[in-house]
């Protein structure tokens, strides 16, 4: 089904009906014709025209203007009249065709002429002699707002509609017109003023003004941004000043003279729900986003599409060059006045090169702007249900890596402490080598529990849970998802069953959320 606007202004419009009284669904439709702008002709055998006098269909408009354009016919309907109540510059053939009558065999001869002679038709429960629906329909100044269910129940279409509206700010009929005048102003605009008024207080003729040589694709660009993410409440209060000013903002940072901003920016594990309200207002004041490979699709499908992306090419053998090409990408769009966000996964000073990125920028003359994110040192256990510090059970949290410099393992892997968790992250492809130095020279007991998790707060979340005995063997076994995690300690067994006896490991598959909260409106949120 496509869904269209048609303007009917002027058009004739025809509805035949067979009923004794006025029904809702023909009050309805005689409503929607009328507020289209169209003529419309109404016939039926018991109906006189003065029952339309002081009707529920002139609540919203003069009573005049809707006689003008309201004709009401009684008498028995002609398949003629099809041909006989249109326009003249159309050959008298109607434009549309409302059909809400009892008689089978009369439908199916209005539909078929109404197809012959290419007249859009719509037969009240009869969607296969049907060739257009009525939506549920919201207006309210110039918004109009239609919402269909392809023939699966109008009174779900019209709860969703109503749904839909209480979302809506009141005043959006003024935002609707004030913002298509902002519109039909600024591309007025081409770099000239309105006049000679001297009023420095009156800015209501202001034109935007700038001498970019590519000034119509620039403020088409801007101006989209402007509605897409100014807050939507007050659009309807926003001058063409305001918007001149903030234009004249943007053309200044675009300008070569100005130097750009960098932020680091913390991601968090993946889950939306776990990104900070920081992060995504940076991401959205983004010109272009550097990002990191491991930085999860949930994230980065929220990037705007008008928002410049490069994802690093990291792989074995290659992290090196493409830090480097991260870190001259972003002096190069800094250079060139761009906010550049460096989007990495958890936070970026927790084994996220943070700092020394921070360092590379600032001796280059840049101070960039760090906004945390939720570690998924943190956030895996909570996920997997582990409570890293619990009384009597652990009273220390340590987080450290198990690949160091040059993708060696460090030589200083903690010691076993039976009250500590130990969250051991970038370890996984590492622990054929790590477990031997738990186990022989750290004194880490074989029958510890471990619990990997992989892609924690994503939709394919994995939880694994074993023994550090068994661990190296579960890995090999068990197809890596990274990224991932290792969770050491006696606190990923107090919450949930040990396993059995001879069971080596347990698999839980899906993400496990105790407080899902509405992302979407708070992006919504963002973008007003």
């Amino acid at each position: 089904m496509l869904l269209t606007s048609c303007n009917c202004r002027d058009e004739s419009h025809l509805i035949i009906s067979d009923a004794h009284n006025l029904t809702k669904s023909i009050i309805s439709k005689i409503r929607s014709v009328l507020e289209s702008g169209a003529r419309l002709t109404l016939i039926n055998e018991f109906w006189n025209p003065e029952d339309f006098t002081n009707s529920i269909i002139f609540e919203t408009k003069s009573e005049n203007e809707y006689c003008n354009r309201l004709e009401v016919l009684r008498k028995p309907f002609e398949l003629e009249d099809l041909e006989r109540y249109g326009r003249l510059e159309v050959d008298c053939i109607v434009d549309r065709v409302f059909v809400d009558i009892k008689d089978g065999a009369m439908k199916r001869r209005i539909s078929s002429r109404c197809r012959r002679l290419r007249i859009p038709v719509n037969v009240t429960n009869s969607v296969e002699l049907s060739t257009f629906s009525m939506l549920s329909i919201y207006r309210k100044g110039d918004l109009q707002i239609g919402v269909t269910t392809n023939n699966q129940g109008c009174k779900l279409a019209n709860r969703i509609k109503r749904e839909l509206v209480q979302s809506l700010p009141e005043n959006i009929d003024e935002i609707v017109s004030n913002v298509g005048e902002l519109r039909r102003r600024i591309r007025r605009g081409e770099g000239e003023g309105d006049g000679d008024d001297d009023d420095d207080d009156d800015d209501g003729d202001e034109v935007i003004t700038t001498d970019d040589k590519n000034t119509a694709a620039t403020r088409s660009r801007w101006l989209s941004q402007i509605i897409e993410y100014f807050p939507l409440s007050k659009l309807a209060d926003i001058s063409v000043k305001d918007l001149s000013n903030s234009y004249r903002e943007q053309s200044r940072k675009t300008d070569s003279s100005y130097t750009g901003e960098l932020s680091l920016v913390g991601s968090g594990p993946g889950s939306l729900s776990m990104l900070t309200l920081g992060a995504l207002n940076a991401i959205y004041s983004a010109d272009i986003v550097l990002s990191d490979k491991l930085v999860p699709q949930e994230i980065i499908d929220i990037i705007p599409k008008h928002t410049e992306l490069f994802i690093a090419k990291k792989f074995p053998g290659n992290s090196k060059n493409a830090q480097e090409q991260l870190l001259d990408l972003g002096l190069e769009n800094l250079a060139a006045g761009k906010n550049v966000v460096r989007l990495k996964q958890g936070d970026p000073y927790i084994f996220g090169r943070g700092g020394e990125e921070y360092k590379f920028f600032s001796d280059h003359g840049y101070s960039p702007k760090v906004i945390p994110g939720l570690s998924s040192a943190l956030v895996a256990p909570v996920m997997a249900n582990i409570p890293t510090t619990q009384r009597d059970v652990s009273d220390q949290v340590l987080i450290c890596t198990g690949t160091g410099k040059n993708g060696k393992v460090p030589k200083n892997l903690p010691d076993f402490d039976e009250k500590r968790t130990v969250v051991f992250l970038m370890s996984i492809k590492k622990i054929v080598d790590i477990m031997p130095v738990l186990l022989q020279e750290r004194g880490y007991p074989a029958e510890l529990p471990v619990c990997v998790v992989e892609r924690a707060s994503c939709p394919d979340q994995r939880v694994i849970r074993t023994r550090l005995s068994d661990l190296a063997e579960v890995i090999h076994n068990v197809e890596s998802r990274p990224p991932g995690l290792i969770v050491a300690g006696y606190s990923c067994e107090y919450l949930v069953p040990a396993l059995r006896e001879g069971e080596k490991y347990r698999v839980e598959e899906g993400r496990h959320e105790t407080g899902q909260i509405c992302i979407e409106g708070i992006l919504e949120g963002l973008r007003k």
